[in-house]
């Protein structure tokens, strides 16, 4: 009998650990097949809150932040690669970090528009694999584009403001209820699992989820 799964990701764009998280997520629900019927809903969350235009430099930001030299940071994204190619993402360059607020309204009106999750999806691969500025009104656009989304309206959204709002209230919401680091997954908004998970964790989680179910 196939059961139901509401699950609640909270991500950044940002975030390379989210892509990883997601695809990693996906492939476990993959390998259930029919016994769950996953609804993924995505939630935004912002790394870079004050990021200016322009964005700035990855090993620039990194380093005020974490203190990592420039040599941790290159081991560190050689790892997220490796990681990123065991589920089926693709790490390319990433040279810069970018403000992901205008990002999170659109993925706010794809929701509405029943494309989010695959937009979520174009918007990381845009950022994480080709290095695309998630700030720029014109790659935000192409990405809304190639997963059905009319141009116009996503241009209309982003130029209007729209969203706003919600976007920064959802973001309270989260941060109210504790969640300071991304990604964050919550299982039938009870079971919250955190970080780039490996398939078999979400998968064993999961299982874990249904049975009690």
């Amino acid at each position: 009998m196939t059961q139901q799964l509401k699950i609640d990701f909270v991500s950044d764009i940002a975030c390379p650990w989210c892509a990883i998280g997601l695809s990693s997520l996906e492939l476990a629900l993959s390998r259930l097949g029919d016994a769950v019927d996953a609804q993924i809903v995505v939630h935004p969350f912002e790394l870079n809150p004050e990021m200016g235009l322009g964005g700035e430099a990855i090993v620039d930001y990194l380093g005020k932040k974490y203190g990592r030299t420039a040599e941790q940071i290159a081991d560190t994204q050689a790892m997220i690669r490796e990681r990123g190619a065991s589920v089926g993402f693709t790490f390319g360059p990433r040279t810069r970090v970018y403000s992901t607020f205008d990002a999170h309204r659109l993925l706010h009106w794809a929701g509405l528009e029943g494309k989010q999750l695959a937009l979520k999806m174009a918007l990381l691969r845009a950022y994480h694999g080709e290095g695309k500025d998630p700030s720029d009104h014109e790659v935000l656009v192409e990405a809304a584009q190639s997963v059905g989304l009319d141009a116009a309206e996503a241009n209309e959204v982003l130029r209007s403001g729209a969203y706003a709002d919600e976007v920064r209230a959802e973001e309270r919401e989260y941060q109210a209820k504790g969640i300071q680091s991304v990604p964050a997954i919550i299982f039938n908004g009870r079971y919250l699992v955190s970080g780039g998970q490996p398939v078999e964790t979400f998968e064993q989680v999961i299982q874990k989820i249904l049975a009690e179910a």
